[in-house]
């Protein structure tokens, strides 16, 4: 057996693998296919852990929320994700928003300065047939490579789309109709401490007839359409187009994305405005880069043709002459039937020197990816070290994640999940209202004794 590990992808769960693996002093050869002449659909530039959607690993409560609880469990672990997104951190409120130019910069300044660590731009085409290889190509996996995997699975994958929210520059957003606030100012104490005013988003309003206006502009749209492989092909709740959550019902992004609750809007808060201070419906601009010059449409991931977004965002009051400086977008996502085809240490059945890590093993979200990478890398360093794996345990939002991933989620129906509470082990004997905060305590309490062995 080679030390040297070889991954397979340089988004976020091959990065945070690869420096895992790194800082122990191992060998690794990090294989990127971007900026050796490919890139995917979705991508915009050659760097290491690109964040191609939103620049939001969500909330950052440690205390009542699924993934704040794995954001700090992940810091425990030394992780490079956390640490850059720290450096790179914009205000969004209770959120870990990021500039995204500078957080993947950060990842790839500190890949490189590890000794042991080489970086390579090339497309892997087929999985390698010995040698420890972490494959963590994600949702994008190159076809030839897809299809090799398909052969060594016996299986085929699963797949649902993903789509991409718009970004908005920030000084053609017209604030005499829209104005900065947070819901019901939350997170304002964490926003002041990353140098925000606690009022953290951008909010246009819509009264009932504007919503109403907008609801059949969204249906009406001109969509981008399926090639002939796509047509069966499943959305993900978590990340699902605007326009599809419209035709579910009226009301629906008034539940979603678009919800008023919370926000009182200063220009109407006058006795003799017609329509009283809180608006009908309000969709919400987070800020996407350090500058603040990019602000992306919350909730707005959209399949509409380009043409059709710039027609249909413009109505929105306060964006009527807004200049997009990236439009949304819809891609196919591929993920494997974890449960059935990889063991509890990520590794491939049929080949175990392969495992697989990120969201091709069916985790969603930017942080679930990186955390299962850790993991990989980590489980990887203790087989080279010769020494038994010991994974997290089940009550930590990492133990929970990966128990769900590698054989607790029902096979038959399979499908991407965020980190949520649900997959922890129950807590009957404790009050609802204080059952977030006592999965928490028991996590923390635990994950301190598994970091203590790492």
């Amino acid at each position: 057996m080679t030390d040297q590990v070889h991954i397979i992808g340089g988004g976020m769960a091959g990065s945070e693998a690869a420096w895992q693996l790194a800082r122990r002093g191992i060998r690794v050869r990090l294989s990127e296919m971007r900026g050796g002449g490919d890139t995917t659909p979705a991508h915009n530039s050659d760097g290491l852990a690109e964040l191609v959607c939103s620049n939001s690993f969500r909330s950052d409560d440690d205390e009542k929320n699924a993934v704040g609880l794995l954001h700090y469990e992940m810091r425990q672990c030394d992780s490079l994700l956390m640490a850059a997104a720290a450096k790179a951190r914009v205000p969004a409120g209770s959120a870990l928003a990021v500039d995204r130019d500078v957080f993947s910069a950060e990842v790839e300044a500190a890949l490189r300065a590890q000794p042991t660590l080489e970086i390579v731009r090339e497309r892997v085409d087929v999985l390698p047939s010995d040698g420890l290889t972490i494959v963590a190509t994600g949702p994008l996996t190159a076809p030839s490579l897809a299809t090799s995997i398909g052969a060594a699975t016996g299986a085929d994958s699963l797949a649902f789309f993903d789509a991409i929210a718009p970004i908005v520059y920030r000084d053609s957003i017209n604030m005499d109709v829209a104005w900065m606030a947070s819901r019901w100012d939350k997170g304002a104490e964490a926003s002041l401490e990353m140098g925000g005013d606690g009022r953290d988003y951008i909010n246009c309003p819509m009264t009932k007839e504007q919503y109403f206006a907008f609801h059949e502009e969204l249906l009406a749209g001109e969509k981008t359409e399926f090639k002939e492989w796509e047509a069966n092909t499943p959305y993900f709740d978590g990340c699902m187009p605007v326009e599809v959550m419209a035709s579910r019902g009226v009301e629906t992004l008034r539940f979603g994305p678009m919800k008023p609750v919370g926000l009182d809007n200063p220009h109407w808060a006058t006795a003799e405005h017609p329509n009283g201070r809180w608006p009908y419906a309000v969709v919400q601009l987070r800020q996407d880069n350090k500058l603040g010059t990019l602000w992306n449409m919350v909730g707005f991931q959209t399949k509409l043709k380009h043409a059709e977004q710039v027609r249909v965002f413009r109505t929105i009051p306060g964006l009527e002459q807004a200049e997009f400086a990236r439009l949304g977008g819809l891609h196919r996502n591929t993920f494997l039937n974890a449960p059935t085809l990889l063991d509890r240490q990520l590794r491939l059945k049929s080949a175990p020197h392969i495992r697989f890590a990120g969201q091709i093993t069916g985790c969603e979200g930017y942080v679930e990816s990186g955390s299962v990478g850790m993991l990989a890398g980590l489980m990887a360093a203790a087989q080279i070290a010769g020494r038994d794996w010991t994974p997290p345990p089940r009550t930590t939002a990492l133990g929970a994640l990966l128990a769900h991933i590698t054989g607790d989620a029902e096979a038959e129906s399979y499908q991407p999940m965020n980190v949520n509470f649900g997959l922890f082990p129950p807590l009957h004997d404790v009050k609802k209202k204080a059952r977030k905060e006592a999965y928490t305590e028991r996590a923390k309490v635990d994950m301190a004794a598994w970091v203590g062995g790492l």
